[in-house]
C-alpha cells in the first residue's frame, strides 16, 4: 500500500465532508487502511477477484433461501449451488447475512457478524471458495436494537452523534423518501426519557449520522471487514439517503457521493478488482451520478429503469418504449458497468421510469400486478402526496396475464431474461426467477409484508425435484442455463462491449453487441403475441445453432444472430 498515493485520492474528498477536522479523519482513514491491507491481500491471494467479462452472472439470494431440515441455511445454499446451479452463474449476491430485528436482514444488529440462524463466516467462506462473492453493506442505518444504538440512547461516550435527532430548526419540508411512514421516531432511553432519531424507512431502521467522522471511520473499517472475508463485491444498500442537511432533499448529496468516492480510493489501492456497486432506486438520471466521472465512484449501478420497462413491453406487445430508452444506454468506460436485472428481493421499482412511462403505461403495469394477487406499495412526495414506489408481484408472473398456461409463462420468462443477458452490463438473476418459482401470496398476507410475495424460501430437497419434474420450473431453468452457457463464449456480451439498437418494428426489441467487428451479435426479442418476421437478418442463431436466412419469430420467442445483415453470410465462429 502506497499511503501517499492514497491520501492523495482521498484527502479532496475528506476536507469537503469534513472540512474542520479533515487532517485527523484523513490520517484515520489511512491508518484503517494500513491495518486492514496484509488480511484483505492475504484473502486475495487465496480468492482473487476478477474483472467483469461476458460470462460473467450474479446470482441473487439470501442465506436461508434454500433450506434443508437439520442444515446451516448457508450451508445448504453452498451444496445446492454446488450439486445444483453447477456452475450457471459466477457470482453471489448473498442479501445481508447479519443477526437483524426486521426487513428481512436490513436491519443489522452487527455488521461484523453472521447470524447463527444462518451459519458461519466459514461457510460463507465455502460460496465464496467456488464463485465470486457479493456481500451486502447497509450502511444508511442500523436496527434500533443494535449495540450502536442501545450504546447512544445509554449516553455512551463512544456512541456520542452516531444518530440524528433533526429537532426544530432542522428544515424537512423538501427530504425525498421511499415510505409514507414517520420520518422521525421516538425511543425511549435507559432513564426513561426520549430520544428522538431520523429514521428513513422504518422505526426499526434508524439512520447512523455520517456528519461525525467516527461515524465514517466505523463504517470504513467494516467495509474494508468486507473485503478481508472475501467479498469480490460490495453493493452499497440505500446508499443514496447517507448524509442529510436541512434544507435539502437529503438525497444524492454531494458528501454523499464524496464518502463513495473515499470507498472506492481504497478499493483500489488495496483490492483493485473488488468492485463497488450502489443501489439507489430513483429516476434513470439521478441514478448514474454514482458513476461519477467512470473511474472515480462506483464501479458498477443498478440498471433500475430495466425492470418496469421490459415489464411494459410484454404487457403491451409493443417494444417502442423499451428500444427508445435501451437506445441511450451503451458503455460506461473501461472500468465501470451497468448491473442488469429485472427481479430481486424488493418489488419492481417504479420511480425509475419516471420520464420514461406515461401515467396511462404505470398504471397498466399496476393493474396487472394487482390483477395477479399483487400489492402496490407507495411513497410520499415533499408536497405530501402518494405516488407508486413498486408493484409488490412475482416478475415471471406479472409478464403474462392471469390465467396463462405455465408453459407460455416460461416462454415469456425466457424472453424477457434474453434481453438482461444481452443488455450492455453484467447480469444478475433473482434466485425465484433462476428457479421459475411463481407468487407467495400466502406469505405475503400471513406476514403483511408486502415484498414477501417473491421472498419464499424453498426446501432443498423439494426444488431439486421440481426443477427435473415440474415444467414450469424445468423449462426456465434450463432455460437460463443454455443462455448463460451461450453468452459466456460470445466476447460481443462483454460489458465493456458497444450497444446499438435498430427499430425493426414495434413488436421486438433489437440489439446489436460489438457491432462492426468480427465478434457482432444481434439480440432480437418478441414482446408480442403475434409472429414477427424480419427478412433481411442473416447469420447464424447461437441459441439454437441453427443458420438464420431471414428470421421468422414466433410470439415471445427470441434469437441471439451472430453476423448482421449485409456484412458476413456466415457466422465468424
Amino acid at each position: 500500500m502506497n499511503r501517499d498515493r492514497l491520501a492523495e485520492r482521498i484527502a479532496p474528498h475528506l476536507r469537503l465532508v469534513y472540512p474542520d477536522t479533515a487532517g485527523t479523519v484523513i490520517d484515520q482513514v489511512l491508518d484503517l487502511a494500513e491495518r486492514w491491507a496484509p488480511e484483505v491481500s492475504a484473502t486475495l491471494t487465496r480468492h482473487p477477484a476478477s474483472r467483469p467479462d461476458a460470462g460473467t452472472s450474479y446470482l441473487i439470494t439470501y442465506g436461508d433461501a434454500i433450506r434443508r431440515p437439520g442444515e446451516a441455511p448457508l450451508h445448504t445454499l453452498a451444496q445446492v449451488l454446488h450439486d445444483v446451479v453447477d456452475g450457471a452463474v459466477t457470482d453471489v449476491h448473498l442479501l445481508p447475512i447479519y443477526p437483524s430485528t426486521s426487513d428481512d436482514g436490513f436491519a443489522v444488529v452487527d455488521h461484523r457478524a453472521v447470524s447463527p440462524d444462518l451459519g458461519t463466516w466459514d461457510d460463507v467462506g465455502a460460496i465464496a471458495a467456488d464463485h465470486g462473492l457479493m456481500l451486502d453493506f447497509v450502511a444508511n442505518h442500523v436496527s434500533a436494537s443494535s449495540p450502536w444504538f442501545t450504546g447512544w440512547l445509554a449516553g455512551e461516550p463512544g456512541r456520542a452523534g452516531y444518530f440524528l435527532d433533526p429537532g426544530p430548526g432542522f428544515d424537512t419540508s423538501r427530504v425525498v423518501r421511499p415510505r409514507t411512514s414517520p420520518l422521525v421516531h421516538d425511543y425511549t432511553r435507559p432513564d426513561g426519557t426520549t430520544a428522538r432519531a431520523w429514521s428513513t424507512f422504518s422505526r426499526d431502521q434508524v439512520d447512523v449520522e455520517v456528519r461525525t467522522p467516527a461515524v465514517l471511520v466505523e463504517l470504513t473499517d467494516v467495509l474494508l471487514g468486507y473485503v478481508a472475508r472475501g467479498a469480490t463485491t460490495v453493493r452499497l444498500d440505500a446508499i443514496g439517503f447517507l448524509w442529510k442537511e436541512s434544507g435539502t432533499t437529503s438525497i444524492h448529496l454531494p458528501q454523499t457521493h464524496a464518502v463513495i468516492k473515499v470507498w472506492r480510493a481504497l478499493l483500489d489501492e488495496l483490492a483493485p478488482d473488488v468492485r463497488l456497486l450502489t443501489e439507489t432506486n430513483v429516476p434513470h438520471t439521478e441514478n448514474i451520478s454514482y458513476f461519477g466521472d467512470g473511474g472515480d465512484e462506483a464501479h458498477m449501478v443498478y440498471q433500475f429503469a430495466l425492470p418496469p420497462l421490459v415489464l411494459h413491453a410484454f404487457v403491451t406487445g409493443d417494444a417502442t418504449v423499451l428500444a427508445r430508452w435501451a437506445s441511450t444506454v451503451g458503455p460506461v468506460g473501461p472500468d465501470a458497468t451497468w448491473f442488469n436485472f429485472l427481479a430481486s428481493h424488493d418489488g419492481v421499482g417504479m420511480r425509475p421510469s419516471e420520464g420514461l412511462l406515461t401515467d396511462a403505461d404505470r398504471a397498466l403495469l399496476v393493474d396487472r400486478a394487482l390483477a395477479h394477487g399483487g400489492r402496490v406499495s407507495m411513497t410520499t412526495r415533499p408536497d405530501g402526496s402518494e405516488s407508486v414506489y413498486e408493484l409488490n408481484v412475482s416478475y415471471i408472473d406479472a409478464l403474462s396475464a392471469p390465467g396463462t398456461t405455465d408453459e407460455e409463462i416460461a416462454r415469456r420468462a425466457l424472453a424477457a431474461h434474453s434481453i438482461l443477458l444481452a443488455m450492455v452490463g453484467v447480469p444478475a438473476i433473482y434466485y425465484h426467477s433462476l428457479f421459475g418459482s411463481t407468487h407467495d401470496r400466502e406469505g405475503m398476507e400471513a406476514s403483511g409484508v408486502n415484498r414477501r410475495i417473491n421472498r419464499q424460501v424453498l426446501d432443498a430437497d423439494r426444488l431439486t425435484a421440481e426443477l427435473a419434474e415440474v415444467p414450469r420450473r424445468h423449462i426456465v431453468f434450463e432455460g437460463l442455463r443454455d443462455l448463460m452457457a451461450v453468452r459466456r463464449t460470445q466476447p460481443a456480451f462483454s460489458p465493456f462491449a458497444s450497444q446499438q439498437v435498430e427499430h425493426l418494428d414495434p413488436r421486438v426489441l433489437v440489439i446489436r453487441r460489438a457491432a462492426g467487428t468480427d465478434d457482432e451479435v444481434m439480440a432480437v426479442t418478441n414482446v408480442s403475441s403475434q409472429p414477427v418476421e424480419l427478412p433481411g437478418v442473416l447469420g447464424v442463431d447461437l441459441v439454437t445453432g441453427k443458420p438464420v436466412a431471414g428470421l421468422r419469430l414466433e410470439p415471445n420467442d427470441f434469437a441471439w444472430v451472430r453476423s448482421w445483415a449485409g456484412r458476413r453470410d456466415t457466422p465468424s465462429d
